[in-house]
């Protein structure tokens, strides 16, 4: 097979390099990758975000199967364009993936199925929200509607908080379009997880999980950014639960979806607080996560192109789907300054020798070549350092020695990523 991977993150070069392993690729072509995934494949200079370009590009290249890694293009409506051009996509029209691109349309949708989730409502201006969260008082959670790249989601834990986190997104656009409305839910109280299954039609085939780190700071301080590490699987979170988390969260939105006459074809990646009262869904995305899919992907033993061909074929009642026994963690590495203007054009070397560590994998995310050629930072999270081992503190203890032995000034990361599932382990 011939694929193009769309997408530059840490994401797509753990999928590439699991897509590389697959003895049914013919050639792998990324748009636009990054500095890692060009040593997997052929990297192409077209945005994630321009479908036309990259209609273009799988035409003139013969592609048969587009794996979408981030939200933008499928939002964009990579999945209808590939259609329309007859070509394989393993991802959701533009319609289904209104799950991840409106806050809103997912909290409706999980109404009508009876799904269990935070209690809502949504605002279109500034000063009834304002009102709302003064009479309602905190915490509460602030999101905006739109597609805000991890961004949009504020925890408020008091009503000073909320205030601005609704004067940010609505009055000052800190944002942009993605905050013109938003959504303001009841505080769900309990241990954060991500969820992940192929899905097509109503039938829906567990991948696994991860648990996510999303604040900048050690003992989760700080502002909230797009992810800082992750484990996989999450503590107390086994096989048996998460085929009940499907059960519950899952697999009545897909039904509930084929009933609009928008049926989800692709990855769905449930946002799950475990409650005391069960589990309750937090959100709808509509692709990997990052860092978890690093952290989960490690693990993988199957062959992840052949899944993904089923999913684009909605076949997926015979796909295989294996992961190892052992436990995973990724270690996200950002440049000084993030979640807010990162530091870039800083050298990073000695990759090589962290890779070369047993059972450790560096991804690659915010990076380039410089004009002498040298691997240069170019974002905010820049890499993802990960490891496999046979118990967590294995891993833990590998991904932190390879973290060190990177030679990257500008770099910041967490100490305490693992930490909590250590703990809850006793």
């Amino acid at each position: 097979m011939r694929v193009l991977l769309v997408g530059s993150g840490g994401r797509e070069h753990a999928m590439a390099a699991a897509i590389a392993r697959s003895p049914l690729l013919d050639a792998l072509f990324i748009a636009p990758g990054n500095p890692g995934t060009a040593a997997l494949g052929t990297n192409c200079p077209v945005r994630a975000d321009d479908v036309p370009g990259l209609i273009a590009l799988a035409q003139r290249e013969r592609i048969d199967l587009v794996v979408p890694g981030p939200e933008a293009p499928l939002v964009a409506g990579i999945a209808d364009a590939c259609a329309k051009a007859g070509i394989a996509c393993a991802g959701p029209t533009q319609a289904a993936a209104a799950l991840e691109g409106s806050k809103t349309f997912t909290k409706e949708v999980c109404d009508a199925a009876g799904i269990p989730t935070a209690r809502w409502e949504r605002f279109d201006a500034a000063a009834p929200a304002l009102e709302y969260v003064r009479r309602h008082g905190a915490p509460v959670v602030v999101k905006a509607d739109g597609l805000a790249a991890g961004k949009g989601v504020v925890v408020a834990q008091d009503v000073a908080e909320a205030e601005q986190a609704i004067t940010d997104m609505m009055t000052d656009g800190t944002l942009g379009q993605a905050g013109h409305s938003v959504v303001i839910e009841d505080c769900l109280m309990g241990d954060e997880v991500s969820l992940f299954a192929f899905c097509a039609g109503e039938t829906a085939v567990l991948i696994g999980a991860a648990q996510d780190h999303k604040r900048i700071g050690d003992g989760d301080t700080g502002p909230n950014t797009g992810g800082m590490g992750a484990v996989s699987p999450p503590t107390g979170f086994g096989r048996a639960q998460q085929e009940a988390a499907l059960d519950l969260l899952v697999r009545p939105m897909l039904r509930e979806m084929a009933r609009r006459g928008t049926p989800f074809t692709g990855i769905i990646f449930a946002g799950l607080m475990l409650t005391r009262t069960g589990p309750q869904l937090i959100e709808y995305n509509v692709r990997l996560g990052d860092p978890e899919a690093q952290a989960l992907l490690i693990r993988l033993e199957s062959d992840l192109l052949a899944a993904l061909a089923a999913v684009a074929q909605g076949k997926l009642e015979h796909t295989d789907i294996r992961f190892s026994s052992q436990s995973s963690i990724s270690v996200v590495m950002a440049a000084r300054g993030y979640p807010g203007t990162p530091v870039t054009g800083g050298v990073i070397r000695d990759i090589a020798v962290a890779e070369a560590m047993p059972d450790v994998h560096v991804f690659q995310a915010g990076t380039k070549r410089d004009a002498a050629g040298e691997l240069v930072a170019a974002g905010g999270r820049v890499l993802a350092v990960c490891a496999t081992g046979d118990t967590l503190q294995q891993a833990r203890d590998r991904a932190y020695e390879a973290v060190k032995v990177i030679d990257w000034p500008d770099g910041i990361y967490r100490h305490d990523i693992g930490l909590r599932a250590l703990n809850a382990q006793g």
